[in-house]
């Protein structure tokens, strides 16, 4: 998870919203990536989904069968239905998304009865440094909007 604590501060100078992911298979880490909607314009570049990507390329196999994906946030919707089509074995997040996370802040896609796969997302580690980031982007964000905007 430190790992992908360090990709979201390096998202967060890149003016992205800051989340980091890693996937470690085997005890060893597989792939990284960060946050990249804004620099690909993409809405699709969230970390979760780049490195699902990257792993899926080095295995040569999109099903990521024994792999735990680390996360700086709790995945949305988009995220989490990727993370189950995967097959992903583990999945642990740092801070939860009261706004958009689909492992229960929002809505909760991992106990839905997935026909093909179950995963019980794990919650919690680094927590607390991750939600900081996430809370000082969108705060600084706000505060260039009102220097820009002054009413």
């Amino acid at each position: 998870m430190k790992i992908a604590l360090k990709l979201a501060k390096e998202a967060y100078e890149a003016g992205e919203v800051p989340i980091g992911a890693v996937i470690v298979l085997d005890g060893e880490v597989i792939a990284a990536a960060r946050n990249r909607v804004e620099e690909f314009q993409d809405v699709q570049a969230h970390a979760e989904l780049l490195v699902m990507r990257q792993a899926a390329a080095l295995l040569g196999n999109w099903r990521l069968l024994g792999a735990t994906l680390y996360c700086t946030l709790e995945p949305c919707a988009m995220c989490a239905g990727a993370i189950l089509l995967s097959r992903l074995k583990r999945l642990v997040y740092a801070a939860p998304d009261k706004r958009l996370g689909a492992a229960g802040s929002y809505i909760n896609l991992f106990t839905a009865g997935h026909p093909f796969h179950q995963i019980n997302p794990e919650p919690g580690i680094l927590a607390e440094e991750s939600a900081h980031l996430m809370c000082s982007f969108f705060q600084q964000r706000r505060n260039a909007k009102s220097v820009s905007h002054p009413n």
